[in-house]
């Protein structure tokens, strides 16, 4: 039979050496975790780089069958948003890009909609929604382009905005905002 009095409780932290072994093994976590999401964020960016000079290169079909080249683009302002039709956010945003791109086509923006959808729902959708600014077919494809953009998860809608130099200067995942457009014309 034990004594009581003699009972030790277990120390919750262990002995002073092995605390500072915890210690010392919790912060070099923290310290390869920062390091590792400081490398991500630039080759994140690196690869943004070589995503947008990739992008002005491609050639994206239209909807009614066209061509529609990415270098034609260069030299404005761009607004591209990644949309699809069976996206409700997407939907509901694109009169609102539409209206953007009607009140600032003048001062050089040009919007392009990358649908990422199939042919027939885009072309009856435009049909009985009809948009002022162009629209080209990214496929299922799309969605890897868009995460080479920056667009990790891959969801939409997805706008990303190039300065007429073509450089990438802002990307939003999620429905566009009005205060997102106004801080965007503020960009370029």
């Amino acid at each position: 039979m034990s004594d009581p009095s003699t009972t030790h409780s277990a120390d919750p932290g262990g002995s002073p050496s092995r605390r500072r072994a915890l210690f010392a093994a919790v912060a070099s976590g923290a310290v390869l975790a920062g390091a590792g999401l400081a490398w991500w964020r630039h080759a994140l960016r690196d690869g943004d780089a070589g995503a947008v000079q990739a992008l002005w290169q491609l050639d994206f079909d239209t909807p009614s069958g066209g061509k529609l080249q990415m270098s034609t683009f260069r030299g404005r302002p761009l607004l591209l948003n990644f949309w699809a039709t069976w996206c409700p956010p997407c939907v509901e945003e694109l009169p609102m890009l539409d209206t953007f791109y009607h009140e600032n086509a003048a001062r050089g923006w040009q919007v392009l909609g990358l649908a990422v959808d199939q042919v027939a729902p885009v072309t009856s959708f435009l049909a009985r929604y009809p948009l002022r600014f162009p629209v080209a077919m990214a496929g299922t494809a799309g969605v890897d382009l868009s995460r080479s953009m920056g667009n990790i998860s891959g969801g939409l809608p997805f706008s990303v905005v190039l300065g007429r130099d073509g450089a990438l200067l802002h990307r939003k995942i999620g429905k566009i905002r009005p205060e997102d457009l106004r801080a965007w014309v503020g960009l370029v």
